[in-house]
């Protein structure tokens, strides 16, 4: 199912190689046609390198005390942020709920004048 299709080679056309403008031809009878190009076989890749048998980084007991200190010093930041993302919302929202309460009494008030 995920291995990829591949059309017989014996109706395999190839791209044209790009030729640069000034060694273009001019007269159509001068371009070359198409024909049938043989079929090269790709060069093995190369084998990748050894793994090493130990991990890269070595975890030592103050580097574990730094990475926890940092890990908290990043929740204590990020909780911060959000807090105050939220009190900004709360205070916009009671704003506009006394703002329109002194609208809605204004035009109460202006309504029964006349």
């Amino acid at each position: 199912m995920f291995t990829p299709k591949y059309p017989p080679t014996d109706t395999y056309t190839p791209i044209p190689a790009a030729v640069p403008l000034d060694q273009q031809p001019t007269n159509p009878a001068q371009v070359p046609a198409m024909g049938p190009v043989p079929y090269v076989q790709p060069t093995p890749a190369q084998t990748p390198a050894p793994v090493p048998a130990r991990p890269v980084v070595q975890l030592t007991p103050g580097s574990t005390a730094m990475l926890l200190a940092g890990g908290t010093a990043v929740v204590l930041v990020v909780g911060a942020v959000l807090v105050s993302m939220l009190l900004a919302v709360a205070v916009t929202a009671a704003s506009l709920a006394v703002v329109a309460v002194v609208l809605r009494a204004i035009l109460n008030d202006s309504r029964k004048a006349r």
